[in-house]
């Protein structure tokens, strides 16, 4: 030990202190011991509390799926997002992370883990991992399951939920996140020999998290087709407006809160090294700027384009725009600069304004844009690293020679390798998740029935609505309000 050798040298300068050398190499040993378990504390409390803020989102999902469906089916949207987390914290303990990050000393390969199932042998100080880093990748698998079920919402039978949220969270997801986020993964920048001498960045997850959720939403919602309703006999649009304009801007400043976990704490540690290059504190900070930049941009953007388009000032399709704006991001959130995440979010209220006038005229419904904010967003994110990502930033997150930007001077090999990660997901998504929708819509297990759909899902299949006013629903209440006689207030 170097510092052993120092206090070897410096007690040769006092012989009347025979002990010096072994009580300060002593001392500096314990002193190394206390520096690594501190590190270990603080950086396990900065995953832990990511973790906790990424849960968060799922409260969230939850108040923005409940105030965008209409009364009659809040309590079926709302048991969705609960098992969302039961159901993918069993699946994901048995199967997803050990195929998404299951790596050893050997036997690894760039498509899928093979270690780790139900967490055996975790913690390994030789990948790496322990509980901490399965609790934060847990909460990011139950988020792709989220995107989807909002995206089918008010008319899908129980049992398919139950079928594709396993299957999502146990393989279909895991095996894209290995693809980029594991070392071993093929997609990934730190991958033995990285796709075009770059490999595609997705820092937190635009195409990993909601590429993966919006387009398994795609086809689920795509082979269920529209709500009764949603079109006329003319096929033209008819607004079905949710019941809660409240519970969608509660749920967009909670999964805005829970973002701050989401990005930043994708770092997965933050007490390194602090220097002009390397500092994961810029880092992290950094990171949560440029969140907060292209949620805010995409917001303000999408408020003045729809007032163009529609006449109105509406909230619930401003919140669409920020989480679309959080959703472009995600991918790049470290690797740009400010500047340029006021251009992703700019970029991204657009995206999500062409697609939801294309899902019109193709009578596509989601009744929470999901797969277009997610599907669309989260592509135009990871075409938008490619673009704009930052020589310093990239290298900083990733290697010391990371290829950086189209426009910032770095050549197109970048963008290629984005690219190659859109449509390998895009394809991936689509190969296992259509057929499964395909089967259980051909054995009628995917769409409930109209009667069904007309009276609501909670009171035909959750033992009643989930609001009430006394002993009275507050639609019934409602009813018997309208045949009342007008008060006269005065002469």
């Amino acid at each position: 030990m170097a510092t052993c050798d120092f206090t070897t040298s410096l007690a040769g300068a006092f012989p009347t202190s025979s002990n010096f050398s072994e009580l300060l190499c002593t001392k500096f040993s314990q002193l190394d011991d206390l520096n690594v378990a501190t590190k270990l504390a603080v950086d396990n409390s900065f995953l832990l509390f990511s973790s906790y803020l990424v849960f968060a989102m799922q409260l969230g999902f939850a108040m923005l799926c409940a105030g965008s469906v209409r009364a009659k089916n809040t309590s079926n949207i709302m048991l969705t997002n609960v098992l969302d987390a039961a159901i993918g914290g069993l699946s994901y303990y048995l199967f997803g992370f050990a195929f998404a990050f299951g790596r050893y000393e050997s036997g690894n390969n760039g498509f899928i883990g093979r270690h780790f199932f139900g967490l055996k042998k975790l913690p390994d100080p030789v990948a790496g991992y322990d509980y901490s880093f399965f609790m934060f990748q847990w909460a990011f698998a139950i988020a792709a399951a989220g995107i989807t079920s909002g995206s089918i919402a008010e008319r899908t039978q129980f049992y398919a939920y139950l079928v594709y949220s396993s299957f999502l969270t146990g393989f279909v997801y895991p095996v894209v996140s290995h693809w980029v986020w594991s070392p071993d993964g093929w997609l990934s920048p730190l991958y033995k020999s990285p796709l075009f001498g770059s490999g595609a960045i997705d820092f937190a997850g635009s195409g990993v998290v909601h590429m993966v959720g919006g387009i398994a939403g795609f086809w689920a919602a795509y082979i269920e087709g529209p709500r009764i309703g949603r079109f006329d006999a003319d096929g033209k649009p008819v607004t079905l407006r949710g019941h809660s304009s409240t519970l969608v801007v509660l749920g967009t400043f909670l999964l805005w809160f829970g973002w701050y976990g989401f990005n930043p704490g994708s770092f997965l540690a933050i007490l390194k090294s602090y220097d002009s290059f390397k500092g994961y504190w810029t880092g992290v900070g950094r990171t949560a700027v440029n969140t907060t930049l292209a949620g805010s941009a995409a917001g303000v953007t999408t408020l003045f384009g729809k007032r163009l388009l529609t006449g109105h000032w509406n909230v619930t399709d401003v919140c669409n725009g920020v989480l679309g704006g959080f959703a472009a991001i995600t991918a790049g959130c470290s690797v740009v600069e400010p500047w340029a995440a006021l251009i992703c979010g700019f970029v991204a209220a657009w995206v999500l304004i062409g697609f939801n006038k294309l899902a019109e005229k193709l009578k596509y419904d989601d009744p929470l844009e999901a797969a277009q904010l997610h599907g669309g967003c989260g592509a135009w994110g990871l075409l938008f690293v490619g673009l704009f990502t930052n020589k310093d930033y990239a290298r900083q997150a990733y290697r010391d020679d990371m290829n950086y930007g189209l426009f910032m001077g770095g050549g197109g090999k970048l963008l290629a390798a984005q690219i190659i990660d859109i449509l390998v997901i895009a394809g991936w998504v689509t190969a296992l998740m259509f057929p499964l929708f395909y089967l259980l819509h051909h054995f009628n297990l995917l769409r409930i029935s109209k009667d069904d759909e007309l009276e609501g899902l909670d009171v035909t299949r959750h033992g009643g609505p989930a609001y009430h006013h006394g002993d009275k629903t507050l639609e019934g209440s409602i009813k018997d309000m309208n045949k009342m006689p007008a008060i006269n207030s005065g002469p």
